[in-house]
């Protein structure tokens, strides 16, 4: 039947509404696999982590900034990436929000530093989806 959702069998068991029926007595090509569920606030972390790194200015703004070893201003970085100081000011914000980076006032400029804890976190997340 064109447009059937389901896992192709033919007997009707695995239909549109299989996923209501998985936790009570779904058919065997649609038990669910895993042994533990898995925690929603985790891959929430990790999802928002990706999108905030999934740009590779953001990225690679965080790698100066970690390698550098001191907090860095966005005109530090104007060299090292072909954007202009407003635009990385914009991604270090980004990468601020997502917890990745501290933000420091220094007269008329901020000074962004490795928030190394939400790094960690990072790790020990992606380790316990790995598991």
């Amino acid at each position: 039947m064109p447009g059937r959702i389901g896992c192709g069998r033919s007997d009707q068991s695995c239909g549109p509404d299989t996923l209501f029926r998985m936790t009570v007595e779904a058919p065997a090509c649609c038990r669910v696999v895993v042994d533990h569920p898995i925690d929603v606030q985790v891959t929430d972390d990790v999802a928002a982590a990706f999108k905030a790194l999934g740009d590779q200015h953001r990225l690679t703004m965080l790698l100066l900034i970690a390698r550098s070893g001191q907090a860095l201003c966005a005109c530090d970085l104007e060299e090292h990436v072909p954007l202009s100081q407003p635009t990385i000011s914009h991604h270090l914000k980004i990468l601020h929000g997502a917890g990745f980076l501290d933000r420091e006032q220094r007269g008329r400029w901020a000074h962004w530093s490795i928030r190394q804890e939400r790094l960690d976190q990072l790790h020990v997340s992606l380790e316990e989806l790995a598991s």
